[in-house]
Parts: C-alpha cells; sequence; structure tokens
C-alpha cells in the first residue's frame, strides 16, 4: 500500500510560493495558504496565483522608481 503525503501551500513575506509536508510545522518566516492538497495540485495551484515570480519588495522599490 502505498502512503500519500498531503502537502499544504506556504507562502513567506516576500510573496514567494512553496509547498509543505502538511503533517509538519510550518518553518519559521512561512505561513499557510489554506491550499492542501496532493503535491502535483498544490504545485498547480502555485503556477496558478504566483504570476510574478520577483520579491515583494523587489516589487515595491520598482514601482517606487516608475512614480
Amino acid at each position: 500500500m502505498t502512503e500519500v503525503t498531503s502537502y499544504a501551500v506556504v507562502v513567506n513575506d516576500e510573496e514567494q510560493y512553496s509547498i509543505w509536508p502538511a503533517d509538519r510545522d510550518i518553518p519559521a518566516g512561512w505561513r499557510v495558504t489554506g491550499v492542501v492538497g496532493s503535491k502535483d495540485e498544490c504545485l498547480a495551484h502555485i503556477e496558478e496565483v504566483w504570476t510574478d515570480m520577483r520579491p515583494l519588495s523587489l516589487r515595491r522599490r520598482m514601482e517606487a522608481v516608475d512614480s
């Protein structure tokens, strides 16, 4: 019998996404997004929502320069 691992989608303060085993404590600096599922489901969700790979701090600096 194969054990299926559930993952949680997590995000940090720079709005960078990752997955983490749902049965483990989330590392410091990360928070859960509420999305839990298989590895493929979580990665598909990240692909859908993480459309700008730049860290939040860089995006803010670039917006300030453009203003």
